[in-house]
């Protein structure tokens, strides 16, 4: 006769009984978010650093009473939805109605929803700087009227 395997303690009252196991499936749902510069980092950082610990899948996950023991826990992978972008970290100047300075200063972040996953980050975006009308140099002058002779006006 071979010993079974079990978690369940038996004493001599228990005599007469009988053991009964059920195995029940379970669907865990883990999701996880990570700042990454893009889709690609942000996959290889999900694999590397992700997902369960299985060190903490245990009996003690399960509730056990009046007899019930647990026998065998396990978590098998199954399935990943695709990778979704959320957001951009940006300087916020919407929430205090200031402008990027002053939340840069302020250091307000915020993680904008709206904004594109390859929009620039703020502080590479180019600045059109006016420098005001400038004035026309005798050069220039002496090369429109050349031109403007030329084409007989």
């Amino acid at each position: 006769m071979a010993k079974v395997e079990t978690n369940v303690y038996t004493f001599k009252d228990d005599v007469g009984k009988n053991l009964y196991r059920s195995k029940k499936y379970y669907t865990l749902v883990v999701e996880q978010d990570v700042l990454a510069k893009d889709k690609d980092e942000a996959d290889q950082k999900f694999l590397d650093f992700g997902g369960l610990d299985h060190s903490k899948i245990r009996d003690d996950l399960t509730q056990t009473s009046d007899g019930v023991e647990t026998y065998v826990v396990d978590a098998n992978y199954t399935d990943t939805d695709n990778t979704k972008y959320i957001g951009k970290v940006k300087y916020d100047t919407d929430s205090y109605n200031q402008t990027l300075e002053e939340a840069i200063e302020n250091e307000d972040i915020h993680i904008d929803n709206y904004a594109d996953e390859d929009e620039p980050h703020q502080l590479t975006k180019i600045k059109l700087v006016d420098h005001g009308t400038k004035e026309e140099s005798d050069i220039d002058v002496a090369i429109n009227l050349e031109n403007e002779s030329k084409l007989g006006k």
